[in-house]
């Protein structure tokens, strides 16, 4: 007989069991694609993004001997250096001086050099170092080539190619944290007959890329990358169950959105470790502005300039943004990335500065603030979905990841980008300066075609240049109880002495900030009711578990206020500059690389953990070549180890054998871990 208990009973049974089941699923994965997959890629490391942290990665690891998969949207290794065209290099004279930089790096600086004859063939003002965005990526393709034949490695190139899903389970039985065993992965080319990759822009391809479907544009490849056999040389732990690594290494952090690990974006809530954050409680949607570069070039005469029939939408927000920067001349010579070798080199001024004049044949590449940048910063506009975002976009839900970006977005700035070059060559107006200031300068043409310097049919650079991505939490540690991040007080020059600071954070945060600069001076002058002669580091944080360095300014592109960016009138995220700051050099700790819940990720570039402020100074060139550097040494040692990367942290403070023999081996490699006369020694 069934009674209303045991009726209950069963129908309570039958639920757990489908609650059980939906938790254990993988999310979002073992979604079957629409056809099996065409083809089955077995690799030691899979390096999903080919920007400079995704080379460097397979630049290490092919130097290991490892069999290596990389991944990349876009058909150019590189990313900033040449699918971003940002070929202008961000270095400080810290690194240069030195030549502190990590191996592979040094070896694309020598090759620059040797193409050209000379380091800097753009006599540019921004760096010392700017070239031709295609000769920067076949440089690129040039040393990984080397590296796999030195070190015995072996690269499979996937150009044009996202991940779709990623098949994760229990790294053991019982086991709270993952392990990704899988990823499906979907590669384009055009059908016959339809124009050549590079073509259109990304905003009118983007979403086709991530559609299992042939369309009429592309016919499509599935890919499943799956762990090869693991190397006899390799030990065989009881506990190994990883035969594969993951490495995280895209733009944006896609990849840590797909898993949906513990994440960040856009501002972080004021705190002692981030007092000049421009928001008491954070904001997810204001995020640096990203840009497409573009190139033009200086011509005897005077060009013909058609007016994009968008311009009048985007007209009022161009300008040169400062007095002292108002001269296209100096514009166009600051990022110039080739001077005619065929032209006098002729000295010219603006202002304070003294810069090579601009001579016929000169190509200059555009990455400006007021200009191409474009700076979403509300709910209706931000380019990089958070998760909440995503998940009401139904994309986490299996086969419906679709990149996590808004399409809209990369459509404007496009434009932006297209309408400020015909502000540069005949536009009249400046949105911060009044009229008056800007003149037309149409001795110049935008450059196009898949011969060009962007090496796209429309001239804009492949894929934008992203300043802020999505940010791993890392895994709780000591002292660091809701997960471990880099943060503003960590490597941040600023003097907190400032009376907006005690204003801001109130008298009890403001005592524990100096307690957390350690600065004694300020602790006994705070304890004795004092005002603080000084509040602030005369360091960088020196960590225990250091694996590469960088060292750059903390630079803001603020996100603007309201939406659409280019409205006229609208203005920047107030506060954000606040935070600006030179820094000291700074290091790479291996905890800001292994993210929560999943044990054989390893993140590196844009999307380790850091706070968006630190975040500002650890995303330009040589920083991402050094975390890749460190991602592909690890990888290399836990899979020769039989370890995870988090077994060489996870007793820190107390020494670790393993981190150690890693950290030997990237010093024995040549790719530093810490400055020269930088130690525990130091003050504070």
């Amino acid at each position: 007989m069934v009674t209303t208990r045991n009726y209950r009973l069963f129908k309570f049974r039958v639920w757990f069991s489908l609650v059980s089941l939906l938790l254990s699923s993988n999310h979002p994965t073992n979604a079957a694609p629409p056809r099996k997959p065409d083809k089955v890629e077995a690799c030691e490391i899979l390096v999903v993004g080919g920007g400079l942290a995704g080379t460097s990665t397979a630049y290490e690891a092919l130097l290991a001997g490892r069999t290596v998969c990389l991944t990349e949207i876009t058909d150019w290794v590189g990313g900033q250096v040449s699918s971003q065209g940002v070929s202008a290099l961000d270095e400080t004279s810290t690194q240069v001086d030195l030549g502190l930089f990590p191996r592979g790096y040094k070896r694309f600086r020598d090759l620059i050099k040797q193409e050209y004859g000379k380091q800097n063939p753009g006599e540019c003002q921004v760096s010392l170092s700017c070239f031709l965005p295609k000769d920067g990526e076949n440089i690129l393709r040039r040393i990984l080539q080397e590296a796999a034949r030195k070190g015995g490695g072996r690269l499979k190139w996937y150009p044009n190619t996202v991940i779709k899903e990623l098949e994760i389970t229990p790294t053991n039985e019982g086991s709270a944290t993952k392990v990704i065993k899988s990823a499906i992965a979907i590669q384009h080319q055009p059908q016959s007959n339809t124009p050549p990759l590079n073509t259109e822009p990304l905003s009118q391809t983007i979403e086709d890329t991530y559609r299992y479907e042939n369309s009429s544009r592309f016919a499509k490849t599935i890919v499943q990358f799956v762990s090869a056999t693991p190397k006899k040389t390799d030990k065989a732990s009881p506990n190994r169950q990883a035969d594969w690594y993951v490495i995280e290494a895209t733009e944006t952090g896609e990849l840590i959105a797909l898993a949906d690990v513990p994440y960040q974006i856009g501002i972080d809530p004021r705190s002692l470790y981030n007092p000049s954050s421009s928001s008491s409680s954070g904001d997810p949607y204001c995020t640096q502005g990203y840009t497409y570069t573009f190139a033009m070039q200086a011509t005897k005469e005077a060009q013909e300039h058609s007016i994009p029939s968008f311009y009048p939408n985007y007209a009022g927000y161009y300008s040169y943004e400062k007095r002292n920067l108002a001269s296209f001349p100096f514009v166009f010579a600051y990022r110039r990335i080739l001077k005619n070798p065929k032209q006098p080199t002729i000295q010219d001024k603006f202002g304070n500065f003294q810069f090579i004049k601009p001579m016929l044949g000169d190509i200059s590449m555009q990455n400006w603030t007021w200009g191409n940048d474009y700076r979403p910063g509300t709910s209706k506009d931000n380019l990089i979905l958070n998760r909440d975002q995503i998940r009401q976009a139904g994309q986490l839900e299996s086969g419906k990841w679709m990149g996590g970006l808004r399409v809209e977005s990369l459509r404007k700035a496009e434009e932006a980008a297209q309408g400020f070059f015909y502000w540069l060559v005949e536009g009249t107006t400046d949105s911060q300066l009044g009229n008056g200031v800007k003149e037309p300068n149409p001795n110049n043409r935008y450059l196009t075609g898949i011969k060009s310097p962007m090496g796209t049919e429309h001239g804009l650079s492949k894929y934008p240049y992203i300043r802020e991505a999505r940010r791993i939490i890392g895994r709780p540690t000591r002292g660091y109880a809701e997960g471990f991040a880099i943060q503003e007080i960590d490597i941040s020059r600023k003097n907190f002495t400032n009376e907006y600071y005690r204003q801001v954070l109130g008298d009890r945060t403001y005592r524990n900030l100096a307690i957390a600069l350690g600065n004694t001076d300020a602790i006994a002058r705070i304890q004795n009711n004092a005002t603080p002669t000084q509040v602030q580091r005369t360091r960088s944080r020196i960590y225990p578990d250091a694996v590469g360095i960088g060292h750059y300014n903390i630079d803001f592109h603020p996100c603007m206020v309201s939406s659409p960016p280019e409205q006229q009138g609208n203005s920047e995220r107030q506060g954000m500059r606040q935070a600006e700051s030179q820094t000291y050099p700074f290091q790479i700790p291996l905890r800001a690389m292994i993210p929560q819940q999943i044990d054989n990720l390893i993140v590196v570039g844009k999307s380790i953990a850091t706070s968006q402020i630190a975040s500002a100074a650890y995303r330009v060139h040589s920083y991402e070549w050094s975390s890749g550097a460190a991602a592909g040494t690890l990888a290399n040692f836990a899979l020769e180890k039989g370890i995870f990367p988090y077994q060489l942290i996870d007793q820190l403070p107390q020494p670790e054998k393993e981190l150690e023999a890693l950290q030997q081996r990237l010093r024995q490699n040549q790719n530093p871990i810490t400055f020269p006369g930088v130690s525990i020694l130091n003050k504070s």
